[in-house]
């Protein structure tokens, strides 16, 4: 594009010193915008991610559209699980939904190794392409353990995560045998991204805010420690992010993790997280539903955010969860332009 690099994202993460807050949004390329409509009357989901061209025209538009300081590849985190031998199809306005789910240690088993060069070789293209074409970095990113097994156990979305929960306690070896396998996936397919040029990388745990302390201790932070330990010891090293949904309760024990940018949802003030003693890098935490508001009133509230998150040295702004379909593209992109402007005379 050959505009200077802007890395003002990367420095957060790190917590350096920045001219002003950097922002992108999750699920910032998507159905909100009409190029992005018309790009799904042509291609599936899927289709759009097996071919690089167009799945890096989709994650470039909100960065020319927006102006935001980082893109996300577009992707699933269901996209690597289609090759180990898992069958999905995402179904508009459901999700994504699994034909064979797991139920016993014979499922798990049946998971293959992911071969990211031979299994997704249009992901690693895709992500040599963009770094050709952007001038902000990349973000590369991966499901997390908890929330792809709850769309395994579970054969697609669910609210209460009853089967995923009473699984994980009534088979106790199966289920570690599950994390223990779709942890390799996550590193395998991340260390790939970073190898092909992601300069940082999200871990999407969505769901695992459906745990208790105690039992997200138990039965999922010492997978977590070991993903995020092994991309530390990737020969490149980047930023690696962490986000849940509804996980307030949890941010004690992420903060114990080797993970260095937590991304926290809406349901807790930046001004809390640090009070619990979380001294890692933050990204958030707007709740989405204020893209509705009228606008003075969406900026007073990311005035509060960014007071709070700018506070310290280390702070990304972002919604608290991913972008809606009905949200509008225009007031993203005066959200935006707010954030850059008040912090740029802070």
């Amino acid at each position: 594009m050959g505009k200077k690099f802007n890395d003002t994202f990367l420095k957060a993460c790190r917590k350096e010193e920045v001219p002003y807050v950097p922002v992108w949004y999750m699920r910032q390329a998507g159905r909100y915008q009409p190029e992005y409509r018309a790009i799904r009357e042509r291609y599936s989901f899927f289709e759009i991610n097996e071919n690089p061209e167009v799945c890096a025209e989709v994650t470039r538009l909100p960065v020319e559209q927006l102006g935001v300081d980082a893109a996300i590849l577009f992707a699933d985190i269901m996209t690597p699980l289609k090759p180990i031998g898992v069958d999905v199809e995402i179904v508009e306005g459901i999700g994504p939904v699994i034909a064979n789910p797991v139920s016993t240690i014979h499922d798990i088993q049946k998971l293959k190794d992911l071969a990211p060069e031979k299994d997704v070789p249009y992901i690693l293209d895709t992500i040599k392409l963009l770094r050709e074409q952007l001038d902000v970095p990349l973000i590369g990113f991966s499901g997390a353990p908890f929330t792809l097994a709850s769309y395994l156990i579970e054969g697609g979305p669910s609210k209460g995560y009853y089967k995923t929960k009473g699984f994980m306690y009534s088979k106790p070896e199966e289920w570690q045998a599950l994390m223990d396998r779709l942890a390799e996936v996550t590193v395998t397919y991340l260390q790939a991204q970073i190898r092909s040029g992601a300069q940082a990388v999200q871990v999407f745990d969505s769901w695992v805010g459906a745990l208790s302390a105690e039992d997200y201790r138990r039965y999922i932070a010492p997978t977590m420690a070991r993903i995020f330990k092994a991309l530390k010891e990737t020969e490149t090293t980047v930023p690696s992010i962490y986000f849940g949904s509804g996980s307030s309760h949890l941010l004690e024990e992420w903060n114990k993790l080797p993970v260095d940018v937590l991304s926290i949802d809406w349901r807790i003030s930046i001004e809390q997280v640090r009070a619990l003693g979380v001294d890692k890098a933050l990204q958030g935490n707007l709740d989405p539903s204020l893209l509705l508001a009228p606008f003075e009133l969406l900026k007073e509230r990311a005035k509060e955010v960014i007071d709070q998150g700018a506070s310290r040295p280390g702070y990304i702004f972002n919604l608290g969860h991913g972008v809606f379909p009905f949200a509008n593209g225009e007031t993203l992109k005066k959200l935006t332009d707010y954030v850059h402007d008040y912090t740029s005379k802070m």
